[in-house]
């Protein structure tokens, strides 16, 4: 996938211990956005914040707190994320979820990695041996 220019970031925080259906929600959503082709997510943890509750959470030794923003970023174009949403609505029932327009000066990576080949079925006849050259050599 190639994206250059205008798109836009969609950025979710929620809670590093929210959960969805037993799995970390940031792992919930980067897999569905996964799942729905997006150009890609990454998720930050947060060491520190506050949001709606006005509690503040950090990851200082004292207060040994596990509940810390975390963050996932998602870009793509502005139809994608917007056709995504609805799965956000779904998923976060406690945190942010930001959309803003952003400019894609650069996206580069590796190629995509190549379906493995299927193995043989059992029993599947072999290959017939390559043909003798003169002089007995293969």
């Amino acid at each position: 996938m190639t994206l250059h220019g205008p798109a836009t970031r969609l950025t979710v925080i929620v809670q590093e211990s929210d959960q969805w259906h037993r799995r970390p929600l940031y792992t919930e959503i980067v897999h569905r956005a996964h799942a729905a082709g997006l150009a890609g997510a990454s998720v930050f943890h947060g060491i520190e914040g506050f949001g709606r509750s006005s509690r503040i959470h950090t990851n200082r030794i004292l207060s040994l707190t596990e509940d810390l923003p975390v963050l996932i970023v998602i870009v793509d174009r502005d139809e994608r994320i917007r056709g995504f949403l609805p799965q956000l609505d779904e998923l976060v029932q406690e945190g942010l979820v930001m959309v803003e327009g952003v400019e894609v000066v650069k996206y580069v990576g590796g190629p995509a990695p190549e379906a493995p080949e299927a193995p043989e079925a059992p029993g599947a006849p072999e290959a017939p041996p390559a043909p003798l050259a003169p002089g007995g050599a293969r």
